[in-house]
């Protein structure tokens, strides 16, 4: 009896679906949401640059954690987004809110981005002019 709970919490099909569906989230997001597209060209030439100009790897680590952190609060935006507009056609002010809120999200970890950006990459760009 124990073997089969092990192997049923084990099951490798469960994660392998868990895994699809998880791409295909990734997948709408890049086709129908255009900030989504603009956060990943930014964050991949952040990256590329990094690479380019020769960050250190911790360097690297907090530039990749940051532009991770950015693609993060993009998607629970529009997971919110998309559950409030589900509860309500109509303007609500609390829906509102909730859609705000979830943009400031968006907003801080991109202020972060930028900020992590310019220590990482303005002195290297100084010494490389």
């Amino acid at each position: 009896m124990r073997r089969k709970i092990v192997r049923h919490v084990f099951r490798l099909h469960g994660f392998m679906e868990s895994f699809r569906l998880a791409a295909d989230g990734v997948y709408y997001l890049f086709l129908y949401h255009r900030n989504m597209r603009i956060i990943f060209l930014l964050g991949a030439a952040a990256l590329l640059a990094g690479v380019y100009l020769q960050l250190r790897g911790i360097e690297l680590v907090a530039l990749f954690i940051t532009v991770t952190l950015v693609f993060m609060a993009e998607i629970f935006n529009t997971a919110i987004e998309m559950m409030m507009n589900m509860l309500s056609a109509r303007y609500r002010l609390r829906i509102k809110l909730v859609k705000d809120i979830a943009a400031a999200v968006v907003l801080i970890s991109s202020i972060n981005a930028v900020i992590v950006g310019g220590i990482l990459f303005l002195g290297r760009l100084k010494a490389a002019i």
